[in-house]
């Protein structure tokens, strides 16, 4: 079930009235202040503002975030931030049982990687937001008894548990992934795409050389390390390329150590992260924005600078084939020679370029916040509406 546009937050705000919600939790393993915090996070700050906007009283708990106090507000709702990154799961839980973050109508669980298991104690109108399932993921993060079990957990104990409950995720790619991986429910799964900040829009001049930027945490698997070596290759045709990196993350001391090896310095820029007025220029000015990651719910850096006008060759994976309008704003590489080969030709090819940066535009209009918001909250509010049905035909 896909929500469609245009919407707007006054449509929250009546479909919330009408099923009865107004206090709603969240539960999140990272907050957006996070050093590591990336698409999950901006996605459920962007989309947990336009509530609050909408008259909901929102309190979202995750872990302690170094450096930022336990409890504090943001953009209308309020962030409780304790324990660390492995106990948050069940210290949240017991927080909800014993009402410590107060009375609510309704629950948001963000199931990233490892969940909270509220279809075990959470009572009432609840739903997840699963962007992705993490598969290869787990060995790159993680010690392989602790990669073992984490495949084990999220393939085979959780999936069960979750069937009676509404999922909504980022993508149709994502959602069959879901399906046919996890063997989720398709009647119980729900689309609604990220939106794009307006800030996003075309301006300025490209960079006078060729320029390819890539956004994202430097962690094992979004495979910058590849994107360095598919760049090696690409500058063979294209001598006078440029290669900014933006992120920050615990691979960057051996992503640094890579470029230095290949003594690459002088053209490729690892600039770690960087200001909203710096990002937004190196979309604008570059001439193509590049993913190798191996898993993504959506990918939020494409389509932002989609709305720049400029396009995007990506890793061939659930989310990046939403993300992406294939041959329109972007071309999609089934593997690292095929993305060499694809850089390439976008990046010798001024027609091609010039075709996919008008498609980039089109496809990015298509993509709101307020749509986004609806989208994500209605399967929450048709939730409530059937619990409350049932509970009158039952009197």
């Amino acid at each position: 079930m896909t929500t469609p546009g245009p919407a707007s937050v006054a449509d929250v705000a009546a479909l919330a009235e009408e099923a009865g919600l107004r206090r709603v939790h969240v539960l999140a393993w990272r907050d957006l202040v996070d050093i590591e915090a990336g698409g999950s996070e901006v996605h459920a700050a962007k989309v947990l503002a336009l509530w609050a906007e909408a008259g909901l009283d929102i309190v979202m708990r995750t872990s302690y975030a170094q450096g930022h106090p336990y409890e504090g507000d943001r953009d209308g709702y309020h962030v409780v931030r304790k324990h660390g990154r492995f106990m948050v799961f069940p210290t949240a839980v017991v927080s909800e049982l014993a009402g410590g973050h107060g009375a609510r109508d309704g629950i948001v669980e963000i199931w990233n990687g490892v969940p909270f298991l509220t279809p075990l104690w959470a009572r009432g109108p609840r739903i997840a937001w699963l962007h992705h399932v993490h598969r290869d993921m787990w060995d790159m993060v993680l010690e392989p008894d602790l990669a073992r079990a984490g495949k084990f957990f999220e393939h085979r104990l959780a999936p069960p548990l979750y069937r009676r409950t509404p999922i909504v995720t980022l993508s149709e790619s994502s959602r069959q992934e879901l399906i046919d991986y996890l063997g989720l429910d398709a009647a119980m799964i729900s689309v609604a795409p990220p939106g794009i900040d307006e800030r996003f829009t075309p301006a300025g001049d490209k960079s006078p050389v060729p320029l390819v930027v890539s956004v994202g945490r430097l962690m094992p698997s979004k495979r910058f390390d590849e994107l360095v070596r598919i760049a090696t290759e690409v500058r063979r045709e294209v001598p006078d390329l440029r290669v900014v990196i933006v992120g920050d993350g615990y691979e960057r001391p051996t992503l640094e150590a890579q470029v230095a090896e290949l003594g690459a310095q002088s053209w490729i820029r690892i600039a770690g992260k960087v200001s909203d007025e710096e990002l937004l220029s190196l979309y604008r000015r570059a001439w193509v924005v590049a993913s190798s990651s191996i898993a993504e719910g959506w990918g939020m850096t494409l389509t932002e600078a989609a709305a720049c006008g400029t396009p995007s060759v990506a890793t061939d994976i659930a989310g990046h084939r939403d993300a992406v309008a294939v041959g329109q704003s972007g071309l999609l590489s089934p593997d690292s020679r095929g993305m060499a080969r694809d850089l390439t030709a976008v990046l010798t090819d001024v027609e091609l370029r010039a075709k996919l940066s008008d498609g980039a535009l089109r496809h990015a209009a298509t993509l709101t916040w307020p749509a986004t918001a609806l989208g994500a909250f209605a399967p929450l509010a048709l939730d409530a509406i059937r619990r409350r049905r049932r509970r009158g035909r039952s009197r």
